[in-house]
């Protein structure tokens, strides 16, 4: 029994110990565990916040290629010519073209969805919802913006957004040299243009009214309805 208080105070010691060091384990790692834990967080924001980010106008590349249908698409078939892929104004050249084509409107003020069929009330309803839930149906491949083409296009005469009254010489020298030879001479009259038709087609209908000295007017050919009535 002389023993007894002895032990007791070896045992208690040896509580004491693994206690502490238990402690001590813990609050060493807690901080590490947590740095750990907010990097993670962190992560996962910033790849959601910049998980959708496309630097492309859905509004404009909808008015660019309205153009290219209507003043344009009509006399390339006409003329039983192509445009090569590599060409901007190629339908494929299109970030938005899948997202378009599965829009459809059912009333006046009904868009459905393609892909999971909710309905909306505004088309630009449906195209939040499209950028937030449909991103993985974009292609988004450098080149397939439609709307870096507008300002050769002349995208504003077929937006809603107010037009600018006063003319600026060298904004429309600028969008006239994209016009000729960054747009379209530059990538369509080695391939395909073995006749000059469709280059002075485009030339006439989309960069010769790059001026402020007046007398050119953007589509001075006409689009699809005036093009089809021509051959009636």
């Amino acid at each position: 029994m002389t023993n007894f208080p002895r032990r007791f105070a070896i045992v208690l010691f040896f509580f004491i110990s693994i206690s502490s060091q238990s402690r001590s384990t813990r609050s060493s790692t807690a901080p590490h565990q947590g740095h750990e834990e907010s990097a993670v967080a962190r992560t996962l924001e910033e790849e959601k916040g910049h998980a959708h980010e496309v630097h492309c106008s859905r509004e404009r590349s909808r008015a660019a290629r309205k153009i290219i249908e209507q003043y344009l698409i009509p006399f390339v078939e006409k003329e039983k010519h192509h445009i090569p892929k590599k060409c901007p104004l190629h339908p494929e050249n299109d970030l938005y073209r899948l997202q378009e084509q599965s829009k459809a409107r059912e009333d006046i003020n009904l868009w459905r969805c393609g892909y999971c069929k909710k309905t909306f009330y505004e088309e630009k309803n449906l195209d939040n919802h499209l950028d937030e839930w449909h991103f993985d149906t974009l292609d988004t491949s450098p080149g397939r913006c439609l709307a870096d083409s507008c300002g050769a296009l002349h995208c504003d005469l077929v937006m809603d957004s107010p037009r600018k009254t006063k003319c600026n010489p060298a904004a429309a020298a600028r969008n006239k040299h994209a016009c000729e030879v960054g747009l379209f001479v530059g990538y369509m009259t080695v391939t395909i243009c073995t006749t000059t038709s469709l280059l002075d087609l485009f030339l006439r209908q989309f960069c010769d009214a790059h001026t402020c000295k007046g007398g050119r007017k953007p589509f001075s050919r006409g689009g699809k309805v005036i093009y089809l009535l021509e051959y009636i």
